[in-house]
């Protein structure tokens, strides 16, 4: 039997969007176990509240149902308890993202943050996960695809579940419907990539592109961090794109006319796009999942958490999404200029580059960056999308600086060894400090031109005016 703490989760009623969610928590605080749900979820920098969606919530004592007192939005203290506890709670699911959770007939979709309660002061503690069968009529024969290890339960399949502790827990989305599946492997692991709704895409060639993007990845880091398997889940909509990074998966949410079709030779524009949203998010599997910066060590999911480092860990995911493509041959030369140039042209066409440095809208990401209104372009800027280029001006100065023998590749291996891979939060200004280190030379100057200033000085003019003696040549 298992001691410690276990969920329950079931799609009770898909008509009504509801799951039902059991935690059975053994040795429960004497004075009055406290649990709490997230108020954002990592990777998504706002603060979502998803306590709103809980509809009802009761709790029970060795089968006594006992009092739970409310003590802010998100966190509840429940009465003295001599024996196990279990707390029952209905969710709401409704928000058809990649951020939280979705129910109906024909899918069910969450991620931790949206239905699984945190225990207080036991967040390092195992837990285990049952996931149950839709309770009420679906479509289809419903399968499972997540990343959460298995402990009594077949591949793709319901049963019992488990992760090392809150945070992992909370790291593996969960998607239940007759879905489409296709698996390929690079570095000796599996990679899984799971549709749900309506498509007709070609699974094969899916497979095969998505291999030459994983590997051209893997092997810029030089390796695939410690997995037993990797997931692309998928949710095919009539319109809606978008993305959000886990520790060995990642949720995707895309247009039908993303999707290549069988027998479709060329690479659409489209289609262009959903590979480039899959190669920025499984890029994320080192930046930002593991390489992270130190404030997210650990998280605090209770309150906004800003970093001024977003840039990187955004806007270089960003740079290398495309240069991946090109790097795994998928596009060519001319296509890869051409996305670099709609970049410079979206962050050219905003004003508000002119008001708001990439750092401060790193650091503003929960407020403006993330509840934009009509007058965000002239008074904001992006981290991603000016970020990149950023990241783009930084991959060809160290380039140039060093004759080629360094680039932002020597970077990223770098923050992986020392940072990443040991699992140790990145600080605020290493990543600047660690550019100059890589080319020998003081990089401050371009820091503070590009990401804390608000100027659009060329290249050529800032190596001038740094008096850095340089001949200027494309870069191999």
């Amino acid at each position: 039997m298992h001691t410690g703490i276990r969920y329950t989760i079931q799609a009770s009623s898909p008509r009504a969007h509801l799951f039902t969610v059991h935690c059975h928590i053994d040795h429960p605080e004497p004075a009055g176990q406290i649990v709490s749900l997230p108020s954002w979820i990592p990777g998504s920098y706002m603060i979502r509240d998803f306590c709103k969606n809980i509809v009802t919530i009761k709790a029970h004592c060795e089968g006594r149902e006992i009092a739970l007192r409310k003590l802010d939005k998100s966190s509840w203290q429940c009465e003295a308890c001599d024996g196990s506890l279990e707390l029952e709670y209905e969710v709401y699911a409704w928000d058809l993202s990649v951020r939280s959770a979705h129910l109906d007939q024909s899918h069910a979709y969450f991620n931790g943050t949206s239905v699984f309660i945190a225990v207080q002061g036991r967040e390092q503690e195992p837990c285990e996960v049952e996931l149950l069968p839709p309770a009420g009529p679906v479509d289809g024969n419903w399968r499972v695809a997540t990343g959460m290890p298995r402990k009594q339960a077949e591949l793709y399949d319901f049963g019992l579940y488990e992760a090392e502790n809150y945070d992992a827990l909370i790291d593996y989305p969960v998607e239940m419907a007759d879905f489409s599946l296709a698996s390929f492997e690079v570095a000796g692991v599996p990679h899984d990539i799971v549709i749900s709704g309506r498509h007709q895409a070609d699974m094969d060639r899916l497979c095969r592109d998505l291999t030459e993007v994983c590997r051209t990845h893997v092997e810029m880091y030089g390796e695939l961090p410690s997995m037993d398997r990797y997931t692309f889940l998928v949710m095919v909509v009539g319109e809606g794109y978008g993305g959000l990074e886990h520790r060995n998966s990642t949720s995707l949410l895309c247009s039908r006319d993303n999707l290549p079709l069988a027998h479709q030779m060329e690479t659409t524009e489209s289609y262009r796009s959903f590979l480039g949203l899959c190669s920025h998010e499984y890029f994320h599997t080192w930046n930002v999942k593991r390489i992270k910066p130190e404030v997210f060590h650990p998280y605090d999911l209770s309150r906004e958490t800003p970093t001024r480092q977003l840039w990187a860990f955004e806007g270089i995911t960003a740079y290398y999404d495309d240069l991946g493509l090109a790097r795994s041959g998928l596009i060519d030369e001319g296509e890869y200029l051409e996305l670099l140039g709609q970049t410079i042209t979206r962050v050219w066409r905003g004003t508000g580059r002119h008001k708001q440095s990439v750092a401060d809208s790193s650091f503003d990401a929960w407020t403006k960056f993330y509840k934009q209104d009509e007058n965000a372009p002239n008074a904001i800027v992006s981290y991603y999308a000016k970020g990149s280029l950023i990241a783009f001006g930084l991959d060809m100065t160290l380039r140039f600086l060093t004759e080629g023998t360094r680039s932002l590749d020597n970077l990223m291996q770098h923050l992986w060894q020392e940072y990443g891979k040991p699992g140790i939060g990145v600080p605020e200004g290493r990543i600047e400090t660690l550019a100059s280190e890589i080319c020998g030379q003081d990089l401050s100057g371009f820091f503070e031109q590009y990401l804390y200033g608000t100027g659009d000085m060329p290249l050529a003019e800032w190596f001038k005016q740094a008096g850095v003696g340089v001949h200027w040549r494309a870069a191999t």
